[in-house]
């Protein structure tokens, strides 16, 4: 049941689908608009209350991912970025240019000759002087506290070449001579502290460890299933026992050490 791609919705595979009890009124979606359809569920249901969403650089680069968060009132994104995303440092200059098309006139917006172009951030990033860069504790680890390097700036996203919105840039680079860039960008106010982009940087992590420790220690990637029933139901226990567990060690505290040993 892996590897599902837009070639299992096309006549070929309609056979197969059919073996697989795929339901006949699924269609193929990419992961932000299976994003999107899930966030309008959970604001329409308003059963959850928050206040920040929090994403990846898949999310990030989907602009009907990041509109439907911006349509929601109150509501803050902090999503990943390539590093390749262009944007200016400051508001472009935009104009109207008229042009004939199969002899009609029309009208375009475009950017000013005068302005310089839109720089990448990974550009932007390396050049900003050491000055600027604030050392933060993310998280405590293992062996100790997991510190990163944080900047910010105001920038104006390019999209098809043209200035979408403006936003906050965060970056933040790991310690040493060779250091990882990351690259977010938010909605905050303008008022929102560093500290809180801090934060922010690390609650994903919670996350990806949840799917770690349910795939390594609950078995949710371990699976010989061959319809797609049998691979929700799979999928939908490992998350329910996950959650159960969880809350035995918060109830248990230091004593659920070997709690996923216990459950097994």
């Amino acid at each position: 049941m892996r590897g599902w791609t837009r070639g299992w919705f096309t006549d070929e595979y309609a056979e197969r689908r059919k073996k697989c009890r795929f339901p006949e009124d699924l269609e193929f979606k990419t992961k932000p608009q299976l994003a999107v359809e899930m966030f309008r569920e959970l604001e329409n249901q308003e059963s959850i209350s928050f206040k920040y969403v929090v994403a990846d650089s898949i999310y990030g680069s989907s602009p009907e991912f990041i509109e439907a968060i911006e349509s929601c009132a109150g509501l803050t994104y902090f999503v990943s970025v390539p590093s390749d995303t262009l944007c200016w440092l400051r508001q472009p200059i935009t104009r109207k240019k008229t042009y004939k098309y199969k002899g009609q006139e029309r009208t375009r917006t475009v950017v000013d000759k005068t302005e310089k172009k839109p720089l990448p951030l990974k550009t932007i990033a390396h050049s900003i002087n050491d000055y600027f860069w604030y050392r933060r504790t993310v998280s405590e680890g293992t062996k100790g506290p997991i510190d990163y390097e944080f900047t910010k700036r105001r920038v104006i996203i390019s999209k098809a070449g043209l200035p979408w919105k403006q936003v906050w840039l965060v970056i933040k680079r790991t310690l040493g001579d060779n250091p990882e860039y990351s690259y977010y960008i938010s909605n905050a106010p303008l008022s929102t502290k560093l500290k809180t982009f801090v934060w922010l940087s690390g609650v994903r992590w919670a996350i990806e460890q949840c799917f770690e420790e349910s795939k390594t220690e609950l078995g949710m990637d371990h699976y010989e299933v061959r319809k797609l029933p049998g691979w929700q139901h799979h999928v939908l226990t490992c998350i329910l026992a996950h959650f159960f567990l969880w809350h035995l060690k918060i109830r248990l505290g230091k004593k659920s050490a070997g709690y996923y040993s216990v459950a097994a």
